[in-house]
């Protein structure tokens, strides 16, 4: 599986943006599928995760109840609706799966996007 993360931009605090994560390949739906971001200067985190068939999903606490995460294995995507955005949640946005489940520790993935710039201005 290749993924290709989009959608990222620039947008005032408040506002909205939704990333889209496309996976080329057959076996997208055996991936456990999670949203990384790293804003300069810190360490790569864990914002949010999916399970293979989108039953379970998972937050970062900065990010509860403000983005969420979700899947559509018959289009091969995952997506992360972002709302109500902060400044300090401008970051290059990552995506990434794994057969397995999902994880918080980005060294359990296997596979990873390019990365997509969010910029969120106050």
């Amino acid at each position: 599986v290749q993924l290709q993360a989009s959608g990222g931009g620039s947008v005032q605090a408040g506002g909205s943006l939704r990333l889209s994560c496309a996976a080329s390949g057959r076996a997208f739906s055996s991936y456990a599928m999670g949203w990384f971001r790293q804003a300069p200067g810190k360490e790569r985190e864990f914002v949010a995760g999916i399970s293979q068939t989108g039953r379970n999903e998972y937050y970062a606490d900065s990010v509860k109840g403000r983005f969420t995460i979700s899947r559509d294995n018959a289009k091969n995507t995952v997506y992360l609706q972002m709302s109500s955005l902060k400044p300090e949640d401008t970051a290059v946005y990552y995506c990434a799966g794994n057969q397995i489940v999902v994880f918080s520790d980005s060294n359990r993935y296997d596979v990873w996007g390019q990365g997509t710039l969010v910029t969120v201005s106050s």
